[in-house]
């Protein structure tokens, strides 16, 4: 590891600008169809798995006291973002309906594409603006995740998924064995309610009921609403039909991130209901290169649950033996977990390692495989 550098305003900047890359590649796509129309998934996952392999890892730590204007231009990518992607899904449901070439199913591959943007880039976006201080970026990562129809990500993320990590609360944390399709559909139904609860505890808190207008499920069901009514309105019916597929492919490549984070990683449980710290062991790492830039260093994540509201040109990366890490960047990785049997074979090996490394005294791990709280032996 070598000693922390400090940060470089601009060129250090440009290469997190590569999601940039995509907005050509839509409009090659919406023009022209037939084979091209597998150059966004592609660059999102292909392209960006090749030039990992080519230009290797990045073990190298920034210097934390960067002030506000040595990251001026890592932050203008996350805020100019909305714009892109707003007029970038509003632009496309226009163009069906105003000369596309394209037929029914290029078209649904086309916002498939589309949604590359606002899934894989957009909620990772959104995810740096939501745990920010400024009021005005969190309410752009409101903004962006209305554009995808999942608002309430902010409340499950912020309240739910950093307080319990690693443990059955959080419905995010995949479970040892367990498969992505089943995780999936697992999350979509536990979530909304689980973050609903969330945000109704604070309320009680403060008391306040849970119909207060300061809850914030007031303002996604609005901005959603929003959203749904600004796709119809420029393309009918068929414009919200596809507003709502580039929305679940986008959910769908959210999820396929959170299932990767922190697949089969649990806490220690110390008993009357209590765990231990989160520590950088509980979250799947990767150095990649270039996937941290298309990503924002999402990748490294343990860093991010220790600090999360360190702006992520500032994240710190760790060794092997502090956490985990993958053998892959997440696009490959992502993959991986589409393909159950591929992913455990890989996988369930590595999770196993983490046990005996961290956790040796722990003999059986047949309660935390099934997601409840496992009394430690002789402790209760």
């Amino acid at each position: 590891m070598t000693p922390p550098q400090k940060v470089s305003r601009f060129r250090g900047a440009l290469p997190f600008w590569l999601s940039l890359g995509t907005i050509p590649l839509v409009l090659i796509e919406a023009t022209q169809g037939g084979w091209t129309l597998v150059l966004l998934p592609l660059y999102g996952w292909g392209l960006v798995t090749v030039l990992d392999a080519l230009l290797g890892l990045n073990r190298e730590n920034p210097a934390t006291d960067a002030t506000v204007a040595d990251l001026i231009w890592y932050r203008a990518i996350t805020v100019l973002w909305l714009p892109i992607q707003a007029a970038t899904i509003y632009g496309m449901i226009w163009w069906t309906g105003h000369g596309s070439p394209l037929g029914a199913y290029e078209t649904i591959a086309l916002f498939f594409g589309i949604s590359v943007m606002s899934g894989t880039v957009g909620i990772v976006y959104a995810h740096e603006l939501m745990h920010q201080k400024p009021a005005w970026e969190r309410g752009l990562a409101d903004l962006l995740l209305a554009t995808v129809l999942y608002s309430h990500f902010r409340t499950e993320h912020l309240l739910v998924h950093h307080r319990h990590v690693g443990t059955p609360r959080d419905a995010v944390t995949a479970k040892y064995n367990e498969g992505f399709h089943r995780f999936f559909f697992r999350v979509l139904r536990e979530c909304p309610p689980s973050a609903w609860r969330a945000e109704v505890q604070m309320l009680a808190r403060a008391g306040r009921d849970k119909w207060h207008r300061s809850n914030p499920f007031w303002r996604y069901g609005l901005l959603q609403a929003l959203a749904l009514a600004l796709a119809f309105g420029i393309g009918g019916w068929l414009g919200l039909a596809l507003f709502i597929w580039q929305a679940l492919a986008a959910i769908w490549q959210l999820e396929l991130t959170n299932y990767v984070e922190h697949y089969g990683l649990t806490r220690r449980y110390l008993g009357d209901g209590r765990y231990e710290h989160v520590l950088p062991r509980h979250s799947w790492n990767a150095a990649h290169k270039v996937s941290n830039w298309l990503l924002i260093n999402l990748q490294r994540h343990s860093d991010h649950h220790y600090k999360p509201d360190r702006r992520f040109p500032l994240l710190q990366t760790y060794d092997e033996d502090a956490a985990p890490q993958l053998p892959f960047g997440y696009p490959v990785m992502t993959t991986m977990a589409v393909i159950p049997p591929l992913w455990r074979r890989r996988m369930n090996p590595r999770v196993r390692a983490w046990r005996r490394k961290y956790y040796p005294e722990i003999e059986d791990w047949a309660p935390y495989n099934r997601g409840e709280n496992p009394l430690p032996r002789g402790s209760e």
